[in-house]
Order: structure tokens, then sequence, then C-alpha cells
């Protein structure tokens, strides 16, 4: 018999908002548009990704960025207060991460960009990661919530909120 869905724990993960000297943050379009955990359909996304057993989340932050985007030359700006969280939607609980979960908890770090937009490549990802982007831009942080797969829309507002003041 199946876990019921409250039982099951969220994913602990980090997530990114990468800021560029003109207050602008990155945000890549999904290379697998029907990845695990994510849904279908043609969604731009910050970097994030888990957190493994006894990591420390800004480590994994970073770890997560050069894995996604090849980008190493950063500086800490700010830490969410809280972790966000999300459900999966239903049809989706059971398949995404082996049923494990029931959706995601976040800790949000911005960053300051401090190296050059040519250092930025998400086809040929750090440490010969499988690509999760097919293409990037920068975006104002206000807009991110409306590109985002619509379940983590709520965390995508929470992370404009807390850096809401950093942008352009």
């Amino acid at each position: 018999m199946a876990k019921p869905i409250e039982s099951l724990p969220y994913r602990p993960c980090v997530g990114i908002a990468l800021f560029n000297r003109a207050g602008l943050v990155w945000v890549g379009q999904r290379s697998d548009k029907d990845a695990e955990g994510e849904g279908s359909g043609h969604w731009w996304q910050m970097p994030q990704g888990g957190l493994d057993d006894g990591e420390d989340p800004y480590e994994a932050a970073r770890r997560e960025l050069f894995e996604e985007t090849s980008v190493k030359d950063t500086s800490l700006i700010r830490e969410a207060a809280d972790w966000f969280a999300y459900d999966l939607p239903p049809e989706l609980i059971g398949v995404s991460w082996k049923g494990r979960y029931r959706g995601q908890k976040q800790k949000w770090f911005a960053l300051r960009f401090e190296g050059r937009d040519a250092d930025i490549d998400v086809l040929h990802p750090g440490d010969g990661h499988k690509p999760e982007f097919t293409e990037w831009r920068w975006e104002r942080l206000e807009r991110l919530p409306g590109l985002i797969v619509p379940f983590k829309r709520g965390v995508y507002e929470q992370v404009a909120a807390a850096f809401g003041d950093l942008g352009a």
C-alpha cells in the first residue's frame, strides 16, 4: 500500500538567484521539458538542485550553479531567512524521485555574478554534467514567477519577495 502523501518528506534542495551587475537574474530554459519533478512545458527556472546528506547548503548552491551553468565566479549577497517548500501535483507524486518525496523544500541564495557572460555554458556545464538548460538569459526577478512551472510559482513569489530589493 502506498504511503499517504502527507507522510512523505520534502526533498532538501538549494536554489540560486544569480544577479548580474545590472541587477538582473539568470534564468534558463529547461532542456528536458518533461523532466522528473518538473511537469511538461517550456519552463524557465533559476539553478537549483538536491542537497546531499551532510552537505552545507551554501556549498551545495555553489556546486549546483557550477554543474548547471559552469559559473564559478560569484560572491554571496544574501541567504533567504527561511526554507521555501512546494508540493508536487498529485499526478507526479509516486513518479518523481522514485516516489520518496511529496515535493521539495529549498534554501535560496542570492549570489552576485562576478564573471563575464562568456563564462556561462549551459550546453557543456561544469564537471561534465548532463545539460539541464537549452538557453539562458538575464531577466527581471519579479517576472520569474510567470515563467516557472505553475506548481513552483509560490516558491518563486517567495524568492522574489526575499530578494526583490536586490534587483533592477
